[in-house]
């Protein structure tokens, strides 16, 4: 694993202040980057999300990252990640806040 991958969920639990989210990531607003979608990636989500059958593409977008990258997920739908995960036949660590 090379880094995390937050989830829609994440960003809103470091909002609430949340400590277990904080605990998980110190210094997290200056440790995050963000990333272009490239039209790679964005042709690999539609491909994830046809697989999956899920329709959330943040969800779906999360995983391809998280993927390519070798990042766990932290996110506050682990059920939706892990669906995604094990359509493509991939493994992936999910934190869950």
């Amino acid at each position: 694993m090379n880094g995390v991958t937050y989830d829609t969920g994440a960003l809103i639990a470091a909002d609430r202040n949340d400590r277990r989210m904080w605990a998980l990531h110190a210094g997290f607003l200056a440790l995050c980057t963000t990333e272009p979608l490239t039209d790679e990636q964005a042709k690999a989500v539609g491909a994830f999300a046809a697989r999956s059958a899920h329709g959330d593409i943040v969800d779906v977008a999360v995983v391809e990252g998280a993927l390519r990258r070798h990042d766990a997920v932290v996110t506050s739908s682990p059920t939706h990640i892990r669906k995604i995960a094990d359509a493509v036949r991939a493994r992936l660590t999910i934190e869950t806040v």
